[in-house]
C-alpha cells in the first residue's frame, strides 16, 4: 500500500548559504528519506539522505528508460524526483544531481535509475521574491517491498545573497537529462 507524506519546513537559517531543518519523510514512524537546501551564491542546492536501504530515483528516471526501451513498452517506469521552485526562486540554469545507480532489471524490461546514501541536487537560481523561497519536491521513495509517495515543501530564506562559491565539486555531478 503506498501512501504519501505532506510536509512543510521551516527553518532556523538566517544566514546565506546555511542548510534548512531536514524535512523527513517517514514510514512506520521510522525516517526513509530526508532532504534540506541552500542557497550558496547563485546556486540552489538540495541534500537528500537515505536510511539504509531506502532509495529514491533520478529528475531523469523516464528519459533514461525511454533511451534502454528504444520504443518498447515498459512493465512501468519509477516516479522520478521532481523538484519545483515555486515562490522566490526562478532557474537560471539546468538542474544537475548526482550520478544515479542503476536499478534496472532488463529481463523484465524495467529500466529505472535512482540514489542510495546522500545525493545532491544542484541548480543555478535568480532571486524573483523576497522573504522565503518555496521549493515542492515530489518523487517515491522505495525499499524492495514498500514504496512512499513524496509530496513536501521545503521553505528557504532569501537573505542576502552569499557571494562565496558553492563548496561542491560540479565534477562529481551529471546534467539531468532533458525531456524530449
Amino acid at each position: 500500500m503506498k501512501a504519501m507524506i505532506v510536509l512543510v519546513a521551516g527553518t532556523s537559517a538566517i544566514h546565506a548559504g546555511d542548510w534548512t531543518d531536514p524535512v523527513e519523510v517517514r514510514h512506520d514512524l521510522k525516517r526513509c528519506v530526508s532532504y534540506r537546501a541552500r542557497l550558496k551564491a547563485q546556486f540552489l542546492v538540495i541534500e537528500v539522505t537515505h536510511e539504509p536501504g531506502w532509495h529514491t530515483y533520478a529528475m531523469d528516471n523516464k528519459q533514461r528508460a525511454q533511451q534502454k526501451l528504444a520504443g518498447k513498452r515498459a512493465l512501468g517506469i519509477e516516479r522520478p524526483t521532481e523538484i519545483t521552485l515555486t515562490e522566490g526562486l526562478e532557474l537560471a540554469g539546468p538542474w544537475y544531481q548526482s550520478p544515479p545507480k542503476d536499478l534496472s532489471r532488463p529481463e523484465l524490461r524495467w529500466f529505472s535509475w535512482g540514489f542510495e546514501g546522500q545525493v545532491l541536487f544542484v541548480a543555478r537560481v535568480r532571486r524573483s521574491g523576497t522573504g522565503r523561497a518555496r521549493i515542492a519536491i515530489r518523487g517515491q521513495a522505495c525499499t524492495e517491498a514498500t514504496c512512499k509517495n513524496i509530496d513536501l515543501a521545503i521553505s528557504v530564506p532569501l537573505v542576502d545573497p552569499d557571494t562565496d562559491p558553492p563548496d561542491i565539486n560540479f565534477e562529481t555531478l551529471v546534467q539531468v537529462r532533458q525531456r524530449q
